[in-house]
């Protein structure tokens, strides 16, 4: 969606009667939500269902006391605060407020012109108050947080009715790599439209400061790899790399049938890794990552559950740091002689939450709200996931197709493709191709292709 395009599109008194009346209708229970953006119709959804924010609410409520920021997010703030100041003055002379906020939707910093910053502080709308759609409901800030790409949030289009005079527009600078937010530009305009370059500077400025990560992760990347390689020439066990975020940079073969990820050849781009779908092996890298922080010679021990095993798998992380900056840890599967952590919460079981949460997709207007058995599969196209279902093709309300098949690992779902996340129960036929390639036949008919570096982990969840 460009911000630029939709501010630039005269919200009639019609239009706004109409959102003001779905809004009036969404929060007395109804779902139906006609002539609201399908973006917009999810946030209320979340706001309404999920985190159930007091549409009444007046003020954004005061942050969390103590947030860790890793080195390279406080690079982040430093490097998007340097931009925002740069256009403090223009902001300001258009009557707007911009801000910077973490990835909790704390404002962390804020400029723009006087009279519209006292307007915004009776709203909270201020440094170390929240605005992540679970603390504040639809905002820029909160939507940008959720959403890839720039957002726009006009008029009753906010979750809470208080903030119904504002227009915002944000974007989120997010992981280049796990994809997570680490922080949101946002501006703000009170009964008045946002200036005409709101959506092209909100655009570049994420995009120069993502561009930086990406060099970065690149170099984390490529030196990952290069411990692994070496620890490989002395080692006989099952051995991977992952970054800090527990994502998968390379894997020999046993270590990526116990993780789901594709075996031994790291991708082209250092930035393309693998989610593994254990959160018993993402809490421990976490946990690891905390502890060499403070302490760059310390090593661990644990248990895991991992994919296509009964029982849990001993592990040894050992961090490794470049010109002193963590950026991953070699994982040993089989061993043990490390210094013991925090056990992991258990496996989850298939009536845990990922096999009773619902999945939200949309269908004109409407949301559509999926058990993940009814899923066949779901399917990566540009910036939309798009799922193939009992009722339909619909689009997924996640945007993200690694974090969807992260959440739904656990519900029997696995990553076969780059471009394809299935669910492994609903695979009814395995062709294979001329040259060797595999494709699933899912009993909706339909086919999914499966990538050569994901065939040994399908072959193995599908026996055969």
């Amino acid at each position: 969606m460009n911000v630029g395009q939709q501010r630039d599109r005269p919200a009639t008194a019609g239009h706004a009667d109409t959102v003001y009346d779905a809004w009036e209708r969404f929060v007395r229970g109804d779902d139906q939500v006609l002539g609201v953006r399908p973006e917009v119709a999810i946030s209320w959804h979340r706001c309404r269902e999920r985190y159930r924010v007091d549409p009444q609410l007046t003020e954004a409520p005061v942050a969390m006391a103590e947030i860790q920021h890793t080195p390279e997010h406080d690079g982040v703030f430093a490097e998007l605060g340097f931009r925002a100041a740069a256009v403090a003055q223009d902001v300001g002379f258009a009557g707007g407020v911009l801000t910077v906020t973490d990835s909790t939707g704390r404002i962390l910093a804020e400029w723009g012109d006087a009279a519209t910053l006292a307007r915004a502080a009776e709203a909270n709308l201020a440094p170390w108050f929240c605005w992540s759609e679970a603390a504040a409901g639809t905002n820029g800030m909160g939507m940008a947080l959720e959403a890839h790409g720039p957002v726009l949030v006009r008029g009753a289009e906010h979750w809470c009715q208080a903030f119904h005079d504002w227009t915002c527009a944000g974007i989120a600078v997010r992981d280049v790599v796990s994809r997570e937010p680490i922080a949101v530009l946002n501006i703000s305009c009170w009964r008045s439209q946002l200036p005409s370059y709101a959506g092209s500077w909100l655009t570049n400025a994420a995009s120069t400061t993502q561009g930086q990560l990406r060099r970065r992760a690149r170099t984390s990347g490529g030196e990952l790899v290069a411990a692994y390689t070496q620890a490989r020439a002395s080692s006989t066990g099952s051995l991977a790399a992952m970054d800090t975020a527990g994502k998968v940079v390379i894997a020999d073969e046993s270590a990526s049938v116990l993780m789901g990820v594709p075996a031994a050849t790291p991708a082209l781009d250092p930035t393309v890794r693998w989610n593994p779908g254990l959160p018993q092996l993402i809490g421990a890298i976490r946990y690891a990552s905390s502890q060499a922080a403070r302490n760059p010679d310390w090593v661990g021990s644990t248990q895991v559950f991992t994919h296509l095993t009964a029982d849990p798998t001993p592990v040894v992380v050992r961090p490794v740091f470049l010109a002193r900056h963590l950026i991953g840890h070699l994982v040993r599967f089989g061993a043990c002689d490390a210094a013991p952590m925090p056990e992991q919460p258990e496996r989850p079981g298939q009536a845990g939450p990922a096999a009773t949460r619902r999945v939200v997709a949309t269908r004109d207007n409407r949301m559509v709200l999926l058990r993940p058995p009814e899923i066949r599969s779901a399917e990566s196209d540009g910036n939309d996931v798009w799922l193939s279902t009992d009722q339909g093709r619909l689009r997924a309300a996640s945007p993200s197709l690694d974090r969807l098949g992260g959440e739904l690992a656990a519900a029997g779902f696995l990553r076969v493709h780059r471009q394809y996340v299935v669910n492994l129960g609903r695979v009814r036929e395995v062709e294979r191709g001329r040259g060797g390639e595999l494709f699933l036949i899912m009993d909706g008919e339909e086919t999914v292709p499966v990538s050569r570096r994901n065939a040994p982990a399908v072959r193995r969840a599908l026996d055969f």
